[in-house]
């Protein structure tokens, strides 16, 4: 507890896996490729103690990986971008107003959500694509039925 209030709580892997739909297992390999920072000061055979901040993180994370279809490679270098915009709000909230630094991480803060936007639309595209293709595999099949249909009918 903090003297200003009730410090957040900490919620284990279980715990985590559990908000967010995945598997513990899949947390610790995250961890491993470091699509997440390691689990808080846990020494070696102790639990896995996250923020909520870590929980919100490996929602987007996932959100990303499934949104986008994208490899473990963008997906670490999305991740990347998530903590440097975090880094960010953090320096923000804290009031650090050094012009200079705010510029620099700003434009790379724009650089990552340019990145997330390309992958996006790149997304969007083979969504896109994907769609036409399966409507002009319906409508062939549809065509076949009516015509298999007509036939039917003539012979009878």
């Amino acid at each position: 507890m903090s003297v200003t209030g009730a410090s957040p709580r900490r919620l284990r892997i279980g715990e985590a896996a559990r908000l967010t739909g995945t598997t513990p297992r899949t947390i610790r390999y995250y961890e491993e490729l470091g699509l997440l920072p390691a689990a808080l000061g846990r020494e070696p055979g102790a639990h896995r103690v996250y923020e909520p901040e870590d929980v919100e993180r490996l929602r987007e994370v996932l959100r990303l990986k499934e949104l986008l279809g994208v490899s473990l490679e963008e997906l670490r270098e999305l991740a990347t971008a998530e903590l440097a915009r975090a880094s960010l709000r953090r320096e923000r909230d804290e009031g650090i107003e050094d012009p200079l630094r705010r510029r620099d991480a700003l434009t790379k803060a724009l650089g990552y959500v340019e990145r997330q936007l390309e992958l996006a639309q790149r997304r969007r595209v083979e969504v896109t694509k994907l769609e036409g293709e399966l409507r002009a595999r319906h409508d062939r099949l549809h065509d076949r039925l009516r015509e298999l249909d007509r036939a039917y009918l003539e012979l009878g």
